[in-house]
């Protein structure tokens, strides 16, 4: 009894997958294209003639193939925008266990041991006790509804504009990098801090040092109402008791507006630069991965 003609395609297709797995088919070379500019390349050739991309192996390549990477326009400002809001449903959850979620509680204070446990920063955990990933776990989560809201509202006002400019492996070096400053001098004040500002006060110190490199009545406009914004903000942390944690908006701003003073305004140009940016991106990437396993591993580990 012949097969019906979807599933006769379908063999098909195994049978040259088969194929190509066994070594079999006609077993001429063909040419390549490059993984990372998709420029056609020789049969023999082990590096692209217009990228300078190793054929072989390359960073560039397989960060292509991650398909959030290849599919969104601003992947790391998405990427981060949902899993603040993941965090925070995992925050809400145990503090709806701990029966601390009555009325309209959650606007402004989740559960503080939770919070804690997922990976807060507290000064004494990072210094006494090595727990250095707080640094980075603490600018995922949020400390109520009107909290990360502001936040997030912020990031994508900021975040998408910035990793267009420096290409989204530059942006999440920054936004880790600069976040884990900020968390760093709040760690040093000794209280448990948490909240995605201090990475965003990092993007508005880079934007501010690109305001500083461009001349322009434009720019010149906007580093007047980002400072007229960062000083209406430092002030209510100092005057407005709301717990606004100064040091690490600080801290990522002076961490952000040095790194853009040293990075160079538009994306990477030439295959040296993108390597640099790539091998950037990987290292902030990995840094986050690592400190998430590292929350995990000690989530259930005793409060003193």
């Amino acid at each position: 009894m012949a097969f019906p003609y979807r599933w006769q395609t379908r063999l098909e297709r195994w049978k040259k997958s088969l194929r190509g797995l066994a070594g079999g088919g006609d077993g001429a070379p063909r040419p390549k294209l490059c993984p990372a500019c998709g420029s056609l390349v020789g049969i023999s050739a082990t590096r692209c003639h217009e990228c300078g991309t190793s054929l072989r192996f390359s960073l560039a390549a397989i960060t292509k193939k991650i398909p959030v990477v290849s599919n969104l326009e601003s992947p790391v400002s998405t990427v981060f925008l949902g899993l603040n809001f993941l965090l925070f449903a995992v925050q809400l959850m145990f503090t709806i266990q701990a029966g601390a979620a009555g009325g309209l509680s959650i606007l402004w204070r989740l559960d503080g041991i939770s919070s804690f446990r997922l990976g807060a920063c507290f000064g004494e955990s990072v210094f006494a006790e090595h727990q250095w990933w707080r640094l980075i776990t603490a600018m995922f989560l949020h400390g109520g509804l009107i909290h990360i809201g502001f936040n997030m509202m912020n990031l994508m006002q900021f975040g998408p504009a910035l990793e267009e400019l420096y290409g989204s492996p530059r942006f999440l070096f920054l936004y880790t990098v600069t976040g884990a400053v900020g968390f760093f001098f709040s760690a040093l004040g000794g209280h448990l801090s948490l909240g995605a500002s201090g990475a965003l006060l990092g993007i508005i110190g880079a934007i501010l040092a690109i305001t500083t490199k461009r001349g322009g009545a434009h720019m010149k406009d906007l580093r007047t109402r980002l400072i007229s914004s960062l000083i209406f903000l430092f002030a209510l942390g100092i005057f407005g008791g709301i717990g606004i944690d100064n040091r690490a908006h600080a801290g990522g701003l002076a961490a952000g507006f040095l790194l853009g003073k040293l990075f160079v305004d538009r994306q990477p140009m030439n295959n040296a630069e993108k390597l640099r940016a790539q091998i950037l991106g990987w290292l902030a990437g990995l840094a986050v991965a690592a400190s998430f396993v590292l929350m995990l591993l000690h989530f259930r580990d005793p409060i003193s």
